[in-house]
C-alpha cells in the first residue's frame, strides 16, 4: 500500500509539469497582456510607460525565461504575485477555496443523497413506474443547464412571493443562517446536474451487480431482497459511483464559474474568470496548478477507497 501511494505521488510530478507548460504558454497565446487589459480605454498612456510597466512585471524577457523564473519559484513553494492585486497568489487562493469548497461539498452531498436512493430503487424495480420516474428525473436533471436552474431559483421566488435570494456569501462561522440562505439555491442548481449523473450511474451499476452469481447464491440461501440490496449489492456497485463523485468534487473545487458568477460568490471560479479577463498570468497559473493538484489527489483517494468497498482490490 505504501509503495503504491508513493508511486502515485511521484506520478504527480510529470502531470503537474505538463499542466504548468500548457497553462503558461496557452494564456500567452491570447491577444493582449495584463498591461493592455489594465490600460483599456486609457489612450493617453505612452508606449514608453507601458514598456516600463512590462519590465517591472518581468514581461520584457522571452517566454522561456519567464517560465524558468516562475517554475523555479513554484519548486520553492512560491506561486508568485498577482499582476492585478499585487498580493501573493497563494493568499488569493487560500481566501477563495473555502467558499468554493463549501459549495462543492454541499452540492455533492445534496446530489448523492437524492441520486443514490432513486438509482437503487430504479434498478430494483426495473421497468416499473418507479423506474420510469427515476429515469425521467435523471433526464431532466441532465438536460437543463445549471445556469437555467439558478436563474429560475432567483426569478420565480421574487415574482411569486416577493422573495429575492440574497447574493454574495456571508461567512459560515460568523453568520451561518445567512450563509445557508445564500448557498442553498446555488447548491440546488449545481447539485441537480450531479444528481442526474450519479443516479444514472447508480442504476446501471446496481443492475449489473444484481445479475452477479453471488446475488443468486444469496437469494438461494433465503436472504430477503432488502438485505441483499443494502448489505451486498449496494456496496459492490458503489465503485464507479465513488469514482464519479471523487472526480466531480475535484472538478467542482477547481471552480464553478457560472454558478459563482450568477450568485456573486467570490470563489475560485470567479477568481479564475477574472484572471483570464485581466490576463493575470501568475494568478491564473497558480489557480490551474492548484486545481490540477487537487484533482490528482482526489483521484488517488478514490483509488484507495476501492479497497474498502471491494476486498478483491489489491495494491501492489
Amino acid at each position: 500500500m505504501t509503495g503504491y501511494i508513493a508511486r502515485r505521488l511521484l506520478l504527480m510530478i510529470p502531470v503537474l509539469w505538463g499542466v504548468s507548460l500548457i497553462v503558461f504558454f496557452a494564456i500567452r497565446m491570447v491577444p493582449g497582456d495584463v498591461i493592455m487589459a489594465k490600460m483599456q480605454g486609457e489612450f493617453s498612456t505612452k508606449p514608453e510607460q507601458m514598456a516600463k510597466m512590462r519590465a517591472e512585471l518581468g514581461l520584457d524577457v522571452p517566454g522561456y525565461v519567464q517560465y524558468g523564473r516562475w517554475i523555479g519559484g513554484v519548486l520553492h513553494g512560491d506561486l508568485g504575485t498577482s499582476m492585478n492585486t499585487f498580493r501573493p497568489v497563494w493568499s488569493e487562493i487560500v481566501s477563495r477555496v473555502p467558499i468554493t469548497a463549501e459549495l462543492a461539498l454541499l452540492s455533492l452531498v445534496f446530489g448523492t443523497l437524492i441520486a443514490v436512493p432513486i438509482g437503487v430503487a430504479s434498478a430494483v424495480f426495473q421497468d416499473s413506474w418507479i423506474d420510469y420516474v427515476g429515469r425521467l428525473f435523471a433526464m431532466l436533471a441532465l438536460s437543463v443547464p445549471s445556469f437555467v436552474i439558478a436563474t429560475c431559483l432567483i426569478l420565480f421566488p421574487s415574482l411569486w412571493w416577493g422573495y429575492f435570494p440574497p447574493l454574495g456569501l456571508a461567512p459560515l462561522i460568523d453568520r451561518p443562517f445567512e450563509n445557508l440562505q445564500q448557498v442553498i439555491p446555488a447548491t440546488i442548481a449545481l447539485g441537480a446536474i450531479l444528481a442526474g449523473q450519479i443516479m444514472r450511474l447508480t442504476r446501471s451499476s446496481v443492475l449489473e451487480v444484481l445479475r452477479a452469481d453471488f446475488v443468486r447464491t444469496a437469494r438461494a440461501k433465503g436472504l430477503a431482497d432488502t438485505a441483499i440490496v443494502w448489505r451486498h449489492v449496494l456496496k459492490a456497485s458503489l465503485i464507479p459511483v465513488v469514482t464519479l463523485i471523487g472526480s466531480d468534487f475535484g472538478r467542482l473545487l477547481g471552480g464553478t464559474v457560472v454558478i459563482e458568477t450568477i450568485f456573486a460568490f467570490p470563489g475560485m471560479g470567479l477568481l479564475t474568470l477574472t484572471s483570464i479577463q485581466l490576463r493575470d498570468y501568475t494568478q491564473l497559473q497558480g489557480n490551474v496548478m492548484f486545481i490540477a493538484a487537487v484533482f490528482v489527489l482526489f483521484n488517488l483517494l478514490v483509488d484507495l477507497l476501492y479497497g474498502v468497498l471491494d476486498p478483491r482490490v489489491r495494491y501492489s
